[in-house]
């Protein structure tokens, strides 16, 4: 069955697209096209159709149950609409993504674009990925915590707090809030909220986000704008604005001609718009600008106000980790949690300016003087496995263990082990004389039936 668009939508494409109108609109009576993106340091291939502008990028013949693959749950994949990749080409013809980077992420969750900037960045940046609305923060925590790297920060700020972090960011990337219009085929009941109305109030919106953060990238720096709508006046005509008030320069990249990726621009201001009957894939627009002229010194220092934990429980949980010596291994309350050392000033700045949620990879809980392995470690990429216990499952026992129901399996070492299921953690049991104790956190178990319901 079609879509009804809005008759003012369809109008304003109309007179914008012209005689590809048709097939634009016809793009809506089509399923929309399945895809996912996999995690480079958990998995060396996905099987599937290759994304054209993605290395990490694969189409899926149909939806498969998602909830019910353990695969997911282990942070092996992410499910993303393919236009969203297109990011990856801006990061590689816009900075140098060998070198270690502070880099924001604004407007996060839940998580797609942070994890895609993990797996594009040195393990020797830093990414703080921010969120706005409090209550979307634990859904990213969740999945930057899947994809498994400790060189982000999660925060719940405003754009306006940045300032306090003037010239601080290499690459900022603002995955602006919009009217939604590519959405509409994934998710008809956004149309509900589309008007004219909140495409201005958008529009303006973008403008004061963009303006609040601007002063936290540093003097070459690069800005990402991106939205996932079609209307000019949250994306094209917004770069024009943010270029008439700023001293930037606009990076021109180069999409080959076979993706269907539109260029526009508007003299010196360029931008990438993908349409649905044009890609195989939503509705994107992107840009990216380079500042060219700096402001406010950056700060570089800040008291130390961590608790560490003691030398005997670092020597107790090192083996744990890879090349422990590069880690900055601190408590927070009875927690201790690891950074990469090289960025621990940034964190002390992080943690005097912004509204923090987490920091790094939790490691372990000290209970009584015991050290409780972190679920966060399970699934961390740089867990040594080779020096724990683990315990190997298939698809039902795995499902059994994401429900967080009760598991059966033989075991000839008491003490905590890792469930694995096809070589990916997936969480800690405890091995006790006469069971096992599932430590998978109880907020993050499976509802949906299907397979693994019991034993």
């Amino acid at each position: 069955m079609a879509l009804q668009l809005p008759q003012e939508f369809e109008n304003y494409m109309e007179s914008r697209l012209g005689p590809q109108f048709e097939g634009f609109r016809q793009s809506f009576e089509k399923p929309a096209p399945v895809s996912i993106r996999f995690n480079p340091r958990k998995t060396s291939h996905y099987a599937g159709e290759t994304i054209p502008w993605s290395m990490y990028g694969r189409y899926l013949p149909e939806r498969p149950i998602f909830t019910l693959d353990p695969r997911l749950h282990a942070g092996a994949y992410y499910v993303q609409e393919a236009s969203s990749m297109f990011l990856e080409q801006a990061l590689q013809h816009s900075v140098d993504l060998a070198k270690p980077l502070n880099v924001l992420d604004l407007c996060a969750a839940p998580g797609g674009k942070s994890s895609h900037l993990l797996s594009m960045l040195s393990g020797e940046s830093l990414l703080i990925s921010n969120e706005v609305i409090r209550n979307r923060t634990s859904v990213l925590s969740e999945n930057i915590q899947k994809w498994g790297h400790d060189n982000v920060i999660v925060t719940n700020s405003d754009p306006s707090d940045f300032q306090r972090l003037p010239e601080f960011f290499d690459l900022i990337l603002v995955d602006a809030p919009c009217s939604g219009e590519g959405l509409f085929r994934k998710d008809p009941d956004s149309m509900k909220e589309w008007s004219p109305k909140n495409v201005e109030s958008c529009s303006l919106r973008q403008r004061r986000i963009v303006s609040d953060v601007w002063p936290s990238l540093r003097q070459g720096g690069v800005l990402i704008y991106s939205t996932c709508t079609y209307n000019e006046k949250e994306n094209l005509e917004n770069m024009t604005w943010l270029h008439s008030k700023q001293d930037l320069e606009c990076i021109q990249l180069v999409p080959k001609k076979e993706w269907g990726v539109e260029t526009i621009n508007k003299g010196k201001v360029f931008g990438y718009q993908c349409f649905p009957h044009r890609v195989k894939g939503e509705g994107l627009f992107l840009a990216a600008v380079r500042k060219k002229n700096g402001g406010s010194q950056p700060n570089s220092k800040s008291k130390d106000v961590l608790k560490y934990p003691t030398n005997s429980q670092v020597r107790e949980f090192s083996p744990w980790i890879i090349s422990p010596e590069s880690q900055c291994f601190f408590l927070h309350h009875q927690v201790v949690k690891m950074l990469p050392v090289s960025k621990k000033m940034e964190m002390l700045l992080a943690l005097r300016h912004l509204n923090v949620m987490s920091v790094g990879t939790a490691v372990a809980e000290i209970m009584k003087n015991k050290l409780v392995p972190e679920h966060a470690l399970a699934l961390s990429i740089k867990l040594r496995k080779e020096n724990i216990a683990r315990l190997s499952v298939d698809l039902s026992q795995a499902l059994i263990y994401l429900r967080k129901n009760p598991l059966s399996l033989p075991s000839e070492r008491l003490g905590f082990a890792l469930i694995e299921f096809e070589g990916l953690g997936l969480g800690w049991v405890n091995v006790l004389q006469n069971r096992l104790n599932n430590l998978y956190p109880a907020s993050w178990r499976i509802l949906m039936e299907g397979p693994g319901t019991g034993q």
